[in-house]
């Protein structure tokens, strides 16, 4: 064994100890110097086994050329080999505990060759000068809960197909979809995995070489370029990352030195038998290490503006799809993986630490309560949550015959009385859209094509005046009829043959274009004074009524009317006396207001109110209204205004407020 280095004995003690945030630095592959000659360091973590080497192009893939040495009481190995040069294919062949000999990738790697090779390249991710300084520094003062989040979800093989039948490359996908989401209102773009993965079916969520960026699209600088166009036109971006399981991919992380290393050894906790995949050991220091450094990493070194953790729930739950007898309770005789919770925690304490406006997205589906409450507060940390209930169940109910909807109303209103219990997105996602789930506009009810529009229409527009902020995915706002499929592009074909497509198309977009024109949708999305009932008990119509405050208590009055009956005459309560005008219809072709224009007020009492409207409502349509009091002159403040839908003032006592 060779002696540690002073230098090495920090990045280690804290490597082994699960808080070196920054171990892409010391392991993997690093331009250096020894002996007077320029060349590369290579490091690798390999507890358990018993001998490894350095093969590649370098020395004919021969496992004797270039032994590693293991470094003293470290389990971890180290070459250094002189004048090699940038894309030069190396892996590391390492005699297991097992005694089998495994050829693996370089789990810090930061290039691989394009699948279905799985070799690491060498490659310098330094040097690319970046140009969002304007984005970083108005991210640093942007309160991320109070401003738009209307996120498209992309896979970037299947958004379009080229035309020469290859990839976009990362940046002629962002030239080309970047006028098209600035045109259309989203302020978010979010991309399936990212990290280099072998198999095209996977969607990414099996990779292979966490700290690669895939190079089906180009270089680590390439992608870099891409955040960089994404942030210089005003974009966020969003990367789905993968802390729940890896592949067995031979190549990968799988038993990397011949037994469990990254995985549990604990065979009832080691496998996700659904998936056919292994469970990180979140309890094991250098995991913990790999894992939170790579968050950071995409954070950091990439300029990603947050990312979505994939399946949580998956990693609290000692018995996430699990038989009885094939999970261990915890120490207290639960089934909360305490390991994985206290992994979540400290990797959400790292990374605001470090990045207090990133994005850190729970896909967590569960009750698992305070997931995006402060870890010092007892929550896991996070700053949102999709919320994942409000998804099945609407989806559920916008599947029912319209007569049996007023038997499932609950369903409808169910979702507001939680709303702020977390900081939630409501996510439309790829996962809805996939083979077998149907698309999103043949999830709606019937097989009148016609009507699954209209109803599909008016579900994007109670989504998008629901509290919480927004994702769709990519497809859906032009109602693409065929489910996603990773190995076609979308349907566009589509907007420019059929009216109906082309119609949904430009509703998609006046709807974002109102979301950001209206902070009434999304300033106070995590408050209960963002919002009040004004009726959500007409079951039997199968209507709803809603406000939506603002932080200077400009409203929007929101209507839903879920069943194919137009209503004439409708009254319901207001809360002022004034004139309410209609600004937003789902049953016009591209959304644009067509049925009540303005009405007045009338000294009719009504839910609550003084005050009361009536209005006509077209069938399956949701309606926006925006009020002009009488002899208004300013607006009250929020903080003046009272939205308990248990107690309606009167349109007086309003005023003297």
């Amino acid at each position: 064994m060779d002696k540690i280095p002073q230098e090495y004995e920090i990045p280690l003690y804290l490597f082994h100890n699960g808080t070196n945030y920054e171990t892409y630095r010391f392991l993997g592959c690093h331009k250096g110097t020894k002996d007077g000659n320029d060349g590369y360091y290579f490091r690798v973590w390999a507890a358990k086994a018993r001998a490894v080497s350095l093969v590649g192009d370098f020395n004919e893939w021969n496992d004797n050329a270039t032994p590693m040495q293991q470094l003293e009481k470290s389990e971890v190995w180290e070459a250094f080999v002189p004048g090699l040069k940038t894309f030069d294919t190396y892996k590391f062949s390492i005699v297991g505990c097992d005694g089998k000999r495994r050829c693996k990738a370089d789990p810090y790697g930061t290039h691989m060759e394009l699948k279905p090779q799985t070799g690491s390249k060498i490659f310098d991710i330094d040097g690319y000068k970046w140009k969002d300084e304007k984005w970083q520094k108005e991210r640093q003062t942007k309160d991320v809960y109070n401003c738009p989040m209307n996120i498209y979800e992309v896979h970037l093989n299947s958004w379009k197909s080229c035309d020469d039948g290859v990839y976009y490359s990362y940046t002629k996908f962002a030239k080309t979809i970047i006028p098209y989401l600035k045109d259309m209102g989203y302020t978010h773009i979010e991309f399936m995995p990212l990290a280099e993965f072998p198999f095209d079916g996977s969607w990414g969520y099996q990779g292979i070489g966490y700290y690669a960026p895939t190079s089906r699209f180009g270089t680590p600088h390439e992608f870099m370029a891409m955040i960089d166009l994404f942030h210089q036109a005003g974009i966020s971006v969003i990367l789905d990352w993968v802390p729940a399981h890896f592949p067995r991919d031979e190549a990968g992380l799988f038993e990397f030195d011949g037994g469990a290393s990254y995985e549990y050894a604990d065979p009832k906790k080691r496998d996700h038998l659904a998936w056919g995949t292994r469970v990180f050991d979140y309890g094991r220091g250098e995991v913990k290490s790999f894992l939170i450094s790579n968050a950071l990493y995409w954070i950091e070194q990439y300029h990603i503006d947050g990312l979505r953790v994939d399946a949580v729930a998956s990693m609290l739950y000692l018995d996430y799809d699990r038989r009885d007898g094939e999970w261990t309770p915890n120490v207290y005789g639960g089934h909360e993986n305490l390991e994985a919770v206290q992994f979540l925690r400290d990797l959400n304490t790292a990374v605001f630490s470090r990045c207090p406006t990133a994005l850190m997205i729970a896909e967590e589906s569960t009750a698992w309560p305070m997931v995006t409450k402060p870890v010092t507060d007892g929550g896991l940390g996070f700053n949102f949550k999709w919320n994942m209930g409000w998804m099945n169940d609407m989806l559920k109910y916008m599947s029912y015959d319209p007569i049996d909807r007023a038997f499932h109303h609950d369903m409808l209103t169910f979702s507001f009385f939680y709303a702020f219990s977390e900081n939630f997105v409501l996510p439309i996602s790829h996962d809805e859209v996939v083979h077998g789930k149907a698309s999103l506009v043949n999830k709606m009810y019937g097989g009148d094509v016609d009507k699954k529009f209209e109803q599909c229409k008016l579900f994007n527009a109670y989504m998008m005046a629901h509290p919480g902020k927004k994702l769709m995915f990519m497809g859906t706002e032009f109602a693409q009829f065929r489910e996603w499929d990773y190995e076609n592009g979308l349907e566009w074909f589509l907007v420019d043959e059929y009216e109906n497509h082309r119609n949904y198309h430009a509703f998609s977009k006046r709807l974002n274009r109102f979301y950001l024109d209206h902070p009434q949708f999304w300033q106070k999305d995590f408050d209960w004074s963002g919002f009040s009932w004004i009726a959500n008990d007409d079951f039997r119509q199968s209507i709803i009524i809603f406000r939506r405050f603002d932080a200077d208590a400009n409203e929007v009055i929101v209507l839903c009317n879920f069943v194919p009956v137009e209503r004439k005459s409708y009254c319901f309560g207001v809360p002022y006396k004034g004139k309410y005008t209609e600004v937003f219809n789902s049953a016009s072709p591209d959304g644009a207001p067509m049925t009540n224009g303005t009405v007045k007020s009338e000294d009719v009492p009504m839910h609550g109110f003084e005050q009361s409207v009536c209005i006509d409502i077209p069938p399956f349509a949701c309606l926006y209204f925006e009020v002009k009091k009488d002899g208004e002159k300013k607006k009250t403040s929020a903080k003046k205004a009272e939205h308990s839908s248990d107690k309606k003032k009167s349109d007086k006592e309003t005023e003297k407020e």
